[in-house]
């Protein structure tokens, strides 16, 4: 399947105004979109090209909407949602062909039907004590690379899978599954969580887990239960999230959502315990309860001392990043039990561009003939495939050296924070030494790229002495 038009992007042109937020977020996601793909993709915002825009939206492969209250009610992107959803219905049950991007909170029952039941990437930052919802206008300090950046690849990930899939048919679990390890099933949560949700999310996804559910839940019961046991069924180990937000009671019952879906994972428990198989359950409970619910209290009091619905779970009330550390543990061992590469000796992951292969050259010798294991990237493989080693590499290498040939700042920074996001990849111990080496003759401070621990190395020709005193850290 081929499209005219890859990606259109639709928004409340209020939204644009005064600093150009929407034509920020095009310029951003098509950078990220194009590197994941390996070529240039035609990404178009409504009103662009309308001479290739067909009236039915029928070539177009996604639609992304920029959600905003203004967007909500625009009845110009009500058309084009309504539009997009009858052009592609014989495609919907395959693979999610819309997306929607929050510039800001939006309430559920405001939304578009088109786009309620689907998750949303938030592209805002929101102050919980506040309560208050902040637009990004700066898109590199440290609140916005660990923010705005994440959900940006997230999005980019999905987006790209989801093409993938359009023209080449690839299975969507198969693309999403980067190490061929079950589903974990990520409880829905309400609405105080969310950030924390999208956290554990997140780097549920940075290890190569498809996480379920997939959309929202359904409103009634019976369609609830049936959705959740069906996903329950695929998953490996069940995570919640309990707060002082009910969130959403199904019609038909007064149990909340958190109370069901940890009823039917204890099910889940049960049911593979009789098999002898294992089936891990995964409670967290905010100390952030002060304006929880009389029912809310109940179900948290019987959590912690009912034995039958905590059984076969471990509960952990403490911070978030304790229970990210177990989580994490969990998965990486079995990560860990997967992984068939063994590294011997000291390591060094030269990361580089392809466009910059016969420049790294030298400096891949260097390392080599410093006489360590060297890990670079593997181009021939595909860019989901590329991203697994790259994810393994940072696992397991000594020393970090990012080679800027060609490339610019920004894709320097991308890779900087990798590094510093590295620990949530798995990683157990500390990358003893990390450096820039750019083929510039003169560079600034480390502090360019957010990282003050950075050695900077410059220099045309590169310097083997240079490189030398770099890796003798290895050894001090």
């Amino acid at each position: 399947m081929t499209f005219e038009i890859d990606v259109l992007i639709i928004f409340s042109d209020v939204d644009n105004q005064p600093n150009g937020w929407v034509d920020s977020f095009r310029k951003y996601f098509n950078t990220v979109l194009s590197y994941l793909s390996g070529e240039q993709l035609k990404v178009v915002l409504k009103g662009e090209y309308d001479s290739i825009t067909s009236p039915s939206l029928d070539n177009v492969g996604v639609l992304v909407t920029l959600l905003s209250p203004e967007a909500a009610k625009s009845p110009n992107c009500r058309a084009y949602l309504q539009k997009f959803d009858l052009a592609t219905r014989d495609t919907a049950s395959a693979v999610t062909r819309m997306f929607k991007v929050y510039k800001g909170p939006v309430n559920a029952l405001e939304q578009p039907p088109e786009l309620r039941d689907m998750f949303g990437y938030d592209m805002f930052r929101f102050d919980m004590e506040a309560g208050e919802s902040h637009t990004f206008t700066d898109y590199f300090n440290e609140e916005a690379e660990r923010q705005y950046w994440m959900e940006m690849v997230d999005l980019c990930y999905d987006v790209y899978n989801t093409l993938q899939f359009l023209k080449q048919g690839k299975s969507l679990n198969e693309v999403r599954n980067l190490f061929g390890n079950k589903p974990v099933y990520l409880a829905q949560t309400g609405y105080d969580l969310t950030v924390q949700r999208n956290v554990i999310h997140r780097e549920l996804q940075r290890l190569g887990y498809t996480v379920l559910p997939r959309r929202s839940l359904p409103g009634d019961l019976t369609d609830f239960e049936r959705v959740v046991r069906e996903d329950l069924a695929q998953s490996g180990l069940s995570i919640h999230l309990i707060g002082a937000d009910a969130g959403l009671i199904p019609g038909g019952t007064e149990k909340s959502a958190q109370e069901l879906q940890n009823q039917l994972a204890m099910e889940r428990g049960l049911s593979a315990k009789e098999r002898n198989e294992e089936f891990p359950r995964f409670i967290w409970i905010t100390n952030q309860l002060s304006q929880a619910g009389e029912r809310q209290r109940k179900f948290i009091e019987s959590l912690r001392r009912d034995v039958e619905l905590s059984e076969g779970a471990e509960i952990i009330q403490s911070q978030l990043e304790d229970f990210k550390s177990i989580i994490r543990e969990e998965l990486v061992d079995t990560f860990e039990k997967q992984s068939h590469e063994t590294a011997g000796g000291d390591s060094a992951y030269v990361i580089y561009d392809k466009t910059d292969s016969n420049l790294a050259s030298p400096l891949l010798d260097m390392v080599a003939h410093a006489g360590l294991k060297v890990y670079r990237p593997d181009f021939d493989r595909d860019i989901l495939s590329l991203r697994q080693q790259h994810i393994e590499h940072l696992r397991r290498m000594d020393v970090a050296i990012i080679f800027q040939g060609t490339m610019n700042d920004q894709w320097v920074r991308m890779k900087v924070l990798d590094l510093l996001k590295a620990p949530g990849f798995g990683r157990k111990k500390p990358v003893i030494a990390k450096a820039v080496v750019c083929s510039y003759d003169t560079l600034p401070a480390g502090s360019r790229f957010g990282d003050d621990r950075l050695t900077m190395i410059s220099g045309k020709p590169l310097s083997p002495q240079a490189i030398s005193m770099f890796l003798n850290q290895l050894k001090e």
